[in-house]
């Protein structure tokens, strides 16, 4: 770090506007200790016009700066940073002297470290290493930090055979400032971007929580590493907290919940990987939301077709998948001396469709819809359950229309967006303008057609009043898109649905209609999902509601059983009397005690048990027990098919829903 002039005068703004004046060389302690001790002592860094630092840094020309502590996110991650790279590293050294340390970033609730252990480790060694992080963390040791040369840094870990360091450092676009941090005089150091906690004394409450294995810098084809994941709070009440909600979450988790139901099988050895096999219970689902869905888009002007799964080389060539997204792609299949591609996306597809019959300004817009298989070669480490998988069918629509009605048709999909999420019972999510960032190798080089769409997308989500934040970087190579970023109800984020603005089809495929001059003017297409997929809607919707789906979707709407085995014939009778409306109903017809099937229905999730007895089987009535619920009701039988249907129907969500 270059020093300018230490002697002179320098500004320093807070947050609150106040400006006040230092020596050139003021470190950010010093400034916390000007505003107050107890800010002072609560002081774990600094942010310098808005870049971290640590609080032991100078600072030597005027900048606004705010003081870090733990009571605010960057502080909690902060802390977190140090407890993966200071305590857990250390734990792991003094404890396996042979291991080599590779990298140890912080994720969302903690970090991991990524380690080359001589002989493996297992969940057991866990608390030995989490016993070792606690007993250097009482020593409340200092973190200091030097900078250093590339040539430096590269001997400093080559004397403690630190090969994944080296290999950073050599990689490293930078011939300086090499930041080498170290406790005390223990003789540790870790290579880190920082910033770090001043002393171990501020480290919060922490526990390490499992073990998987990682490839070396994510490549399959190196060494493959430890992965030692952990999580840490400010205060143990906290920590203690999100544990309870992670064995919470564990309930809702959608491959146990669907395994239980038999809604699935995930990534049967014989299919492959990321392939889910859907069975008939799960169909159900699918099948109940597709013709939801089918009726709705039909109601609203959509053409519903069928395209092939597969196309030519060159067809994804013009798109432009093979240049920008060839690497999430499933290898080519060679026939007849031509190339082939299982689809990624139904877009190029979909784009013949409109250009079979030409256009003019009087067929716009033009509205094509497709529940259409897709496969994607995701990589193996980022597969998770119906969430992301390779092959999925998704609720795909394009939407062909003149310059002057995409606005009108963007808001059209948004306000789609909320009916479907009304209707769900999903509140909570977060929309996202996803833009591009100016990167040729993965955005299409146009920036005046990025500017005016990225506008148009920008303008739409305004005028309905969606609140939405601007993400740079993650719009599709085409164009801009507005991303729901939703939430599972065990803490992972998903982007559940997608609208994205194309400005690139209409040049490629040579997509046209005809103006009321007569001549030909260019299409601009809106690629619509908002139902996303069906594996990761249905992998949503189980940890949405813990399984206890909306009677309308529930596989197994009622099963019907008798109180003794005298009863049975009168049960199906029952059963054949509610499937004759169209009531998804089975009979238990096995010797068990009542209370037993009740209790065993409940678990699997069935909405309701139907219970016929002596008065029941005489009086023509059913006695109800639905999940979620501990009371009996009585039900005249012909009453209770008018209400359930209605139920059905108007595909109401029943009380205390999503409740485990």
């Amino acid at each position: 770090m270059a020093q300018s002039n230490p002697q002179k005068d320098i500004a320093i703004t807070l947050p609150d506007g106040t400006v006040k004046t230092f020596t050139s060389g003021v470190t950010g302690l010093e400034i916390a200790e000007s505003i107050g001790a107890g800010l002072a002592k609560a002081a774990i860094a600094v942010s310098v016009n808005d870049k971290q630092r640590d609080l032991s840094d100078p600072i030597y020309d005027d900048a606004s700066v705010s003081i870090i502590t733990l009571k605010t996110d960057e502080g909690l991650e902060i802390m977190r940073h140090t407890v993966t790279a200071q305590l857990l590293a250390r734990a792991v050294k003094n404890l396996y002297p042979s291991a080599k340390l590779a990298i140890g970033p912080t994720i969302e609730n903690g970090f991991y470290y990524d380690v080359l252990f001589e002989e493996p480790i297992s969940s057991e060694d866990l608390p030995i290493i989490e016993k070792e992080m606690r007993s250097i963390a009482e020593t409340n040791a200092p973190i200091t930090k030097t900078l250093n040369s590339k040539e430096d840094a590269i001997k400093a870990f080559k004397e403690r055979g630190e090969d994944y360091k080296v290999k950073i450092i050599e990689d490293a676009d930078q011939d300086d400032d090499f930041q080498l941090y170290q406790q005390g005089d223990s003789g540790f150091i870790d290579l880190c971007h920082g910033p770090h906690l001043p002393s171990l004394k501020h480290v919060g409450a922490f526990t390490l929580t499992k073990l998987a294995g990682a490839y070396w810098r994510g490549d399959s084809n190196n060494e493959m590493l430890t992965r030692i994941y952990g999580t840490a709070f400010a205060t143990q009440k906290e920590l203690d907290k999100h544990l309870f909600m992670l064995e919470e979450a564990k309930k809702r988790d959608h491959r146990k919940i669907g395994k239980e139901m038999g809604l699935y099988a995930l990534e049967p050895e014989e299919i492959g990987v990321g392939l889910p096999l859907w069975m008939p219970k799960g169909e159900i689902i699918r099948s109940e939301l597709e013709n939801w869905v089918k009726q709705i888009e039909a109601d609203a002007g959509y053409n519903a077709v069928r395209t092939p799964i597969l196309g030519k080389a060159k067809l994804y060539e013009t798109s432009g998948h093979l240049p920008y997204y060839k690497d999430d792609m499933y290898a080519p299949i060679q026939i007849e001396d031509e190339e082939y591609y299982l689809r990624p996306m139904n877009c190029p597809h979909h784009h013949y469709v409109y250009k079979q019959i030409p256009k003019s300004y009087r067929d716009l817009p033009y509205r094509v819809s497709e529940y259409g298989d897709v496969f994607r070669y995701e990589s193996s480490g980022g597969l998770s359950g119906l969430m992301r998988a390779r092959g999925f069918c998704i609720n795909d629509a394009h939407i062909y229309c003149r310059e002057d009605q995409v606005e009108e048709e963007f808001i059209k999909v948004l306000e789609m967006y909320r009916f479907y999420y009304e209707k769900l019972g999903i509140t909570e999510y977060q929309m996202r303008l996803s833009k591009a960032a100016k990167d040729k190798s993965k955005f299409v080089d146009n920036w005046p057609e990025w500017e005016k769409t990225q506008n148009i997308a920008r303008q739409a989500m305004e005028k309905i009043g969606f609140p939405f934040v601007e993400e740079e970087g993650e719009a599709a190579f085409y164009g801009p898109k507005i991303d729901v970023q939703i939430k599972s109800a065990i803490g992972t984020e998903y982007t559940i649905s997608t609208n994205q603005l194309d400005f690139l089809a209409s040049d490629r495929f040579n997509l046209t209609y005809t103006g009321e001059d007569g001549k030909e003017h260019p299409i601009y297409v809106i690629h619509r999902a908002p139902m996303s997929s069906h594996e990761r809607m249905v992998g949503y919707l189980i940890e949405h509601y813990a399984g206890h789906f909306p009677l309308w979707l529930s596989p197994t709407q009622v099963v019907v059983s008798g109180i003794v085995d005298k009863h049975n014939d009168h049960v199906q009778k029952v059963v054949e009397r509610l499937k004759a409306e169209g009531i998804r109903a089975e009979g238990d017809y096995r010797n068990e005690k009542i209370n037993y099937k009740i209790r065993e229905h409940m678990a699997a999730k069935v909405s309701m048990v139907a219970v016929i007895g002596d008065k029941e089987a005489e009086n023509g009535q059913i006695n109800i027990r639905r999940l979620g619920s501990k009371d009996q009701n009585t039900y005249d039988l012909e009453q209770f098919i008018t209400d359930i249907k209605e139920e059905i129907a108007t595909k109401a969500l029943p009380a205390g829903f999503g409740e485990a």
